[in-house]
């Protein structure tokens, strides 16, 4: 399964429980995800299976705004293209030609992808968070507080107080590691970008 299809399915199996994160780590977390209420960056995407044998490797492009905006486009040829519009998440596969709808609520907001533009005020009530800090880099290591998820933990990295990496891993050791580069923070971006048209003849899953 690809990467943007299991940061959204992952959703499903999340849920708010009573926090029992660090009270520093989570606030901290919290302060370096909000200063940025828009962001756009590049990204490539590694995937290695338990024993460190690759799997899959792209590349492709990411922006967002704050509350729950958020475009996700994976390049060709494995293109596919996640966009929330605050209100509901599209993603479009064109090799199936096929689009997927699905309505945006606490939960979404909480996976791996979209928590980057939702309310992290939040984010306790579905991880448990620790962070480490050394020099200008700081890692928040977030774990599910349901076992029934697709990924067993995830690793948020930031570098002088920008997002730089995150890492997925799974139950049977496949990790998948993100790389952000050429990093932008609040600067203007169109409306556009966050507003998804269905493709004229696509297959149309509405959940």
């Amino acid at each position: 399964m690809r990467l943007i299809r299991m940061l959204l399915v992952s959703a499903l199996a999340l849920s708010t429980l009573p926090a029992h994160a660090d009270g520093k780590d989570v606030a901290r977390l919290t302060q370096l995800l909000e200063k940025s209420q828009t962001l756009t960056a590049r990204f490539s995407q590694l995937t290695l299976d338990g024993s460190g044998t690759q799997l899959q490797e792209t590349a492709g492009e990411m922006a967002l705004q704050r509350p729950g905006l958020f475009n996700w486009h994976t390049d060709a040829p494995q293109e596919q293209l996640m966009v929330s519009d605050g209100k509901k998440v599209s993603l479009w596969d064109p090799d199936l030609e096929q689009v997927t709808i699905k309505t945006l609520d606490q939960r979404l907001t909480q996976t791996p992808a979209l928590l980057l533009s939702g309310d992290v005020s939040k984010i306790s009530q579905s991880f448990d968070i620790t962070a480490k800090e050394a020099g200008d880099v700081i890692d928040f290591v977030l774990k599910p507080k349901t076992k029934d998820t697709l990924f067993d933990s995830l690793r948020l990295s930031f570098r002088k107080g920008v997002i730089n990496d995150m890492q997925l891993i799974d139950s049977v050791g496949q990790r998948t590691n993100i790389l952000f580069m050429s990093v932008k923070a609040n600067e203007p971006i169109a409306a556009s970008k966050f507003k998804f048209d269905i493709p004229k003849g696509a297959d149309v899953i509405q959940e």
